[in-house]
């Protein structure tokens, strides 16, 4: 089993469309291109709440609330690296053809690499979230 503190490593190794690798590919083309558009645009919903949360001098508390879209962003641009939906993996499933196209992840070993990936994924995306949220709050102004 591998250690989901080392999942983050390094992303999955080239391959060709439609194969699989438990824990660590689980989306094709066209779910990576929805993960990294999703991601962008939750980066600069964070960007402009920092921004806005700055301008009104909102109090150090208040600027906290960038870790949420900041992390949010960053699952997405995660995944899309990675080329694995988190989601996906604790569910069970994956989806390497077109969108919607999901199917069921076969064999309990898969299914537990697909969660520890997950797992690194959620942890990594909340870390990126707060260390952002927390220069924030030790801006000075």
């Amino acid at each position: 089993m591998s250690n989901p503190r080392l999942a983050l490593d390094a992303p999955a190794p080239e391959h060709g469309p439609g194969e699989y690798r438990p824990g660590a590919c689980n989306i094709g083309p066209a779910e990576i291109a929805r993960r990294r558009r999703a991601g962008i645009l939750a980066v600069g919903a964070a960007v402009a709440l920092a921004a806005v949360l700055l301008a009104v001098d909102a109090p150090s508390a208040a600027r906290w609330l960038v870790a949420l879209p900041l992390a949010g962003g960053a699952v997405g641009l995660l995944q899309a690296r990675l080329r694995f939906c988190a989601w996906y993996g604790m569910a069970g499933v994956r989806n390497l053809g077109a969108l919607g196209q999901a199917e069921r992840v076969e064999g309990p070993a898969a299914r537990r690499a697909d969660r520890a990936k997950a797992w690194a994924i959620a942890v990594a995306a909340g870390a990126i979230g707060l260390a952002g949220a927390l220069a924030l709050v030790l801006l000075p102004l």
